[in-house]
């Protein structure tokens, strides 16, 4: 299973550097979006808000494939993958199996560190009075 969950994570760094990189050097050819997507799209360009997005793909995916602060680099990541799998599903269903095959890596990767986010599935019952 080791080798699963190092395979998924290496996978997972792959594909964020090469779209985070493409999102800068555009050396992927991609079909331009139609209807709301273009509208998405647009504002988002428009905005500059992309390059936040691409930054912000490339800075884990090198964490990932360096194997360094995993859990960061999946807690950064997570937001973006929900991103990704809610526009392939409600505006540009096309790319929705490599939406899907991202969030599954992202979830295998998350699982063979599970440790590290242990105390956030922890229930608290003791309400802290501030002194």
């Amino acid at each position: 299973m080791k080798v699963a969950f190092t395979a998924a994570r290496l996978l997972l760094g792959i594909i964020f550097l090469v779209f985070g990189l493409n999102g800068f050097f555009h050396f992927i050819p991609m079909p331009p979006p139609t209807g709301i997507a273009l509208q998405f799209f647009a504002a988002l360009y428009m905005s500059h808000y992309l390059a936040v997005i691409f930054l912000l793909q490339l800075g884990p995916a090198i964490l990932l494939l360096v194997n360094r602060y995993v859990p960061l680099a999946l807690t950064l990541l997570g937001p973006i993958v929900v991103n990704i799998l809610f526009f392939h599903l409600l505006m540009a269903p096309g790319g929705l199996p490599l939406a899907v095959v991202v969030a599954t890596l992202w979830s295998l990767t998350a699982y063979s560190v599970r440790s590290a986010f242990q105390g956030l599935f922890q229930r608290s019952n003791r309400i802290e009075q501030a002194a």
